[in-house]
């Protein structure tokens, strides 16, 4: 189960910001093994003082219309799959959401199986013994 947090500067339609959440949750179905119903996310518009980022680290040319995506999810994903992960999340938000590949930065924070809670105070993904 990911947990999506999808930060942008204000001022994307609401068009754009459903293309974005939609597009992210596909590229987790289709490259990360998530659950088609698995899907929780939080988007956050932010003002530009709240954003600050340095716009050519790493010599990648970076815009305003960067977004952050902040993934917590769990720790059993080899490389080559979070590789593909971000190469979808690139080539998918560039198709169908007008963005820069250079604009979409993503990271993961892994976890184990006992760091989550549905609900209920339950530790979810743990067996009873």
């Amino acid at each position: 189960m990911p947990l999506v947090r999808i930060s942008l500067l204000k001022g994307r339609s609401q068009a754009q910001l459903g293309a974005i959440a939609d597009t992210v949750h596909q590229a987790l179905v289709d490259t990360y093994n998530v659950h088609p119903d698995d899907r929780f996310q939080i988007i956050e518009q932010r003002e530009p003082a709240e954003m600050i980022y340095d716009a050519h680290y790493l010599g990648v040319a970076r815009s305003d219309d960067l977004v952050f995506i902040h993934i917590a999810a769990g720790r059993w994903r080899d490389t080559a799959t979070k590789r593909a992960l971000y190469r979808a999340l690139a080539a998918r938000l560039s198709a169908n959401a007008g963005m820069r590949p250079e604009d979409v930065q993503v990271v993961l924070s892994p976890n184990h199986r006992d760091d989550w809670s549905f609900g209920n105070g339950l530790a979810s993904y743990v067996k009873d013994e």
